[in-house]
């Protein structure tokens, strides 16, 4: 009698030894390309991002076909083995983007970063919804739900990207102003409410669009918070603070991926993103306390210099930029890019100015949420990943998210000079420079009246 299955060969040869080459390659083109684009004043998602488009069907395929076709074999068992590297690495850096996310903050000035982000929100959602509903046919994936797909663009349409926008107020000196703030603040509600959207539109494309099972999408989503808050919360932070007691740094780092594993593993067997439950894990880490973030230090050092860059590249190498030479697409990118621009632009100062605040902070807070990076390459590869959007959706898409978050520094920069800076400010970058040694550069200089 068989008391046990004959186990699983494990995988080598050929297929491992391409995987090696494939993220040796990846990253090593993706750091250099990254730190280029950083000398250039540029994000360094572009040059991460640039690498798969050098190295994919954009300019290594049609160019050097046999070489592409070594690194990059079309065989289903290489790409699950890149695709489950990106995935590990984009569910922590998820979860590094909740870490980074001081809820205090946010309730703190939640009523004016509501009134702010919420227009910012729902406009560009609504102007993408209508987008897709317009759009032509063959845009679409065969088969797929127009609905979904409309709904989808909409997310795309109305995100805003944290990593970015800190990474940008740091770069600029701005942190510490009241703008920068409340900037902050917007785009972090903005930010849930996008993987909350993404979560509610990826069921929609796995169990179909129905009332009863969209009823029921939206129960389990409020259930699973609910529990995340009331029993994951505590029992979380009593984890990490307990292994911040036993004097060893790298059982606060296991746990810690345990826990984002674990959640994320949660709202994917819900029928939602794992990116959801790693946003979640991310913040309810955080609450841990100060020593939990000091001694994830190095987790976030190893996901923002090797596996972000290896997830953008792998994002890169599945656009294909040979097709905006097709006219409907290139016309469909540049109104949708437009349409992205003027929806979370108007929508946040619109928000800004009925709070009362001033027409230059509005520009400024228009400038900074319509920095989409880092979240859009994620929503657009689950678009990829669950059929919903085309390669030519997807590439225009990613264009949008790279375009966007070029155009706010100089903006902002223009903006904030318009602003004089108060004492309070003053003081909040003093305290900044004592306890985290500065927010970054210098700060923007007042331009003349």
């Amino acid at each position: 009698m068989v008391l046990a299955l004959d186990p699983v060969p494990p995988i080598g040869g050929h297929p491992l030894a391409t995987f090696f080459v494939q993220i040796g390659v990846l990253l090593l083109l993706a750091t250099l390309l990254g730190r280029l684009a950083v000398r250039l004043k540029l994000p360094a998602i572009v040059g991460e991002l640039l690498t798969g488009i050098v190295l994919g069907p954009s300019l290594l395929g049609p160019t050097l076909p046999q070489l592409s076709g070594w690194l990059f074999p079309k065989a289903a068992e290489q790409a699950h083995l890149l695709d489950a590297f990106g995935q590990i690495g984009v569910v922590l850096l998820v979860a590094v983007t909740g870490l980074q996310l001081d809820t205090r903050l946010v309730r703190r000035r939640a009523a004016t970063a509501a009134r702010v982000s919420l227009p910012g929100f729902l406009i560009p959602l609504a102007l993408g919804i209508g987008a897709g509903c317009l759009l032509p046919a063959t845009l679409l994936m065969k088969g797929s739900d127009r609905t979904v797909f409309a709904a989808f663009l909409g997310i795309t349409m109305c995100v805003s990207a944290i990593p970015v926008i800190a990474k940008t107020l740091m770069d600029l000196g701005l942190l510490h102003r009241n703008v920068g703030q409340l900037i902050l603040i917007s785009g972090t509600v903005d930010d849930v409410l996008g993987w909350v959207g993404l979560s509610v539109v990826t069921a929609m494309a796995t169990t179909g669009l129905h009332a009863a099972g969209l009823a029921l999408t939206v129960g389990c989503l409020l259930l699973f918070v609910a529990a995340a808050l009331l029993i994951g919360r505590p029992l979380v932070r009593r984890v990490m603070r307990s292994t911040v007691k036993s004097g060893e740094p790298g059982l606060t780092l296991s746990a810690s991926v345990v826990v984002v594993v674990l959640f994320s593993a949660t709202t994917h067997a819900l029928g939602f993103e794992a990116v959801f439950g790693a946003l979640v894990a991310g913040i309810l880490i955080r609450g841990g306390g100060k020593d939990v973030l000091t001694r994830l230090a190095p987790l976030r050092t190893f996901v923002m210099a090797v596996l972000a860059p290896v997830f953008f590249a792998t994002a890169g190498l599945r656009m294909d930029l040979t097709a905006l030479s097709d006219p409907t697409v290139l016309g469909t990118a540049v109104v949708l890019l437009l349409i992205a621009i003027a929806g979370k632009f108007a929508g946040a100062f619109i928000g800004a100015w009925s709070s009362g605040l001033s027409r230059w902070e509005a520009v400024a807070l228009g400038a900074g949420m319509n920095a989409r990076g880092v979240v859009e390459v994620v929503v657009a590869m689950v678009g990829l990943r669950l059929g919903v959007l085309s390669t030519a959706m997807y590439t225009v898409v990613v264009l949008i998210a790279v375009v966007t978050s070029l155009m706010g520094p100089p903006i902002l920069r223009g903006a904030m000079g318009r602003l004089e800076v108060t004492a309070d400010e003053q003081l909040r970058r003093a305290e900044l420079d004592s306890t985290l040694g500065g927010d970054g550069r210098e700060p923007v200089e007042q331009a003349p009246a």
